[in-house]
């Protein structure tokens, strides 16, 4: 049996733990930023968090490498600093109060349970969603129960329990789907006219017609005057979808407060652009390790023997720390360069957030003009965000492809989105615009638009189909 072999050169692109991590550090939002920067403080013990005086000088460079022979480094040099704690990114948001599930227990306190029924009852609670929603069924709920508390439980005790948290504020809450979260706030307000109690009858028997809005089919059904159906309607609007978006007092992940990453000022004419480094650590290298290693090295650049690990394990954390400022000034660096030239792509929309002013703009455009690649840019704009004189802007909105019009002008498909909202607030609710009508309203208007598009700016918008607009 004959075996050949042959020698193949190939060229593989690998990226550095350093780059991975400055990469990291890229997509990171500035708050997230402040954290990762104290992370590392902690895990590094060359590094301290201190301003730096202009006139301090940077650490002389010392080189031991020349008295350390490779099989005398120790294991921990393959363990420095090459990882970042922040592999999988959280959202981390500022809030203070208590959360929708720390309000359900404390209501919970008032009611006559026994210590069995309030261990459960908290679990159901904690299993409920930032919506209000239970969407788990009781049975899988159980099966926690059982494995994680060790408590044996039926899913009738659990509904029974459930029916209890339903009687809580907000009304709504532990709902498993929209038909009950909506009677159960119905259940909450007394049914003391006509409209209320046929809108518990449309959401009791005729829950799956109203929401595709048959309703002329449910008027002939209810048998019930156009007025009444209407006041019925009304009746429901005033229910929401989302219980738990009524309780607010506690911060959640739905509604969490923004730090912009950039500052803006326009005045007399001339923007100011800055990152927003407030609470933002400084950091440096703290030099009593750097004397330490002065003190391990010989007049003669000897090393010795009993220092030498010692001297390894310092000059390995400095150089890690080094590496880290670093990465956190070219993050600096890549951040400004970028946004001053989205700044300089958009000065028109820039001055007064007028979004028919922005011109249509892609990565590329950016990455052209700054000379960095394009995911680089991608990095940069995502969950990054530009506090203006009209408001915080999110980087990433910025973006949109060009739309030709009739005349082969170039404009946004912010100008499209713009317009297509306008059609359809100014729709008879009556006979609400199909895709169809809208794209010939918009060619009218010399802009060269399809169908499918129509239909995709309109899901972008968050605007439903024609026949799930339409009221009576």
């Amino acid at each position: 049996m004959a075996i050949n072999q042959k020698q193949v050169l190939s060229l593989q692109q690998k990226l550095s733990p350093q780059q991975i991590q400055m990469i990291k550090l890229l997509e990171l939002p500035t708050v997230q930023l402040e954290q990762r920067i104290k992370q590392e403080i902690e895990d590094n013990i060359v590094l301290e968090e201190e301003e730096r005086s202009p006139e301090e000088e940077e650490p002389r460079e010392i080189s031991v490498e020349e008295y350390l022979r490779e099989d005398d480094t120790p294991s921990y040099k393959s363990r420095i600093n090459n990882y970042s704690k922040d592999d999988k990114q959280r959202p981390v948001y500022l809030s203070e109060g208590r959360s929708l599930q720390e309000y359900l227990v404390e209501q919970l306190g008032y009611r006559d349970l026994s210590e069995r029924e309030m261990r459960l009852a908290v679990y159901l609670i904690g299993s409920i969603d930032e919506d209000g929603y239970l969407r788990r069924d009781l049975e899988s709920v159980a099966d926690d129960i059982a494995f994680t508390m060790g408590v044996e439980v039926t899913p009738a005790e659990l509904e029974r329990l459930l029916k209890i948290i339903h009687e809580l504020e907000p009304a709504g809450v532990g709902a498993r789907n929209l038909q009950e979260c909506l009677l159960l706030q119905m259940d909450q307000i007394p049914l003391n006219s006509r409209a209320r109690r046929l809108a518990r009858k449309i959401l009791t028997s005729y829950f799956d017609e109203f929401v595709k809005k048959h309703y002329e089919k449910l008027i002939a059904r209810l048998q019930v005057t156009e007025d009444e159906f209407r006041d019925a309607i009304d009746e429901i609007r005033r229910l929401s979808p989302k219980p738990g978006n009524l309780y607010s007092e506690g911060g959640t992940d739905t509604t969490p407060y923004i730090i912009p990453d950039f500052l803006l000022d326009f005045h007399d004419g001339r923007f100011e652009l800055s990152l927003n480094s407030y609470n933002v650590p400084e950091v440096r290298v703290n030099r009593r390790y750097v004397d330490m290693i002065r003190d391990m090295v010989a007049s003669d650049g000897t090393v010795k023997e009993k220092d030498r690990e010692a001297l390894q394990f310092v000059k390995s954390k400095i150089d890690s720390a080094k590496w880290f400022i670093s990465a956190i000034k070219q993050r600096h660096d890549t951040l400004m360069r970028t946004m001053q030239t989205i700044l300089d792509y958009q000065q028109e929309y820039f001055k007064d957030g007028d979004k028919s002013k922005l011109r249509p703009m892609i990565l590329k455009d950016i990455a052209d003009r700054t000379g960095l690649d394009v995911s680089t840019i991608s990095r940069v704009v995502n969950s990054k965000y530009v506090q203006t004189q009209f408001g915080i802007i999110l980087l990433k909105s910025l973006f949109s492809e060009a739309m030709q019009t009739d005349s082969g002008e170039e404009v946004s498909s912010y100008e499209i989105k713009n317009l297509l909202q306008r059609c359809i607030d100014e729709e008879d609710k009556r006979r609400p615009l199909t895709d169809e009508t809208l794209m010939d309203v918009l060619n009218a208007k010399g802009y060269r638009i399809a169908r499918r598009t129509v239909a995709k700016y309109r899901e972008m918008l968050g605007i439903p189909v024609a026949r799930l607009r339409k009221q009576i």
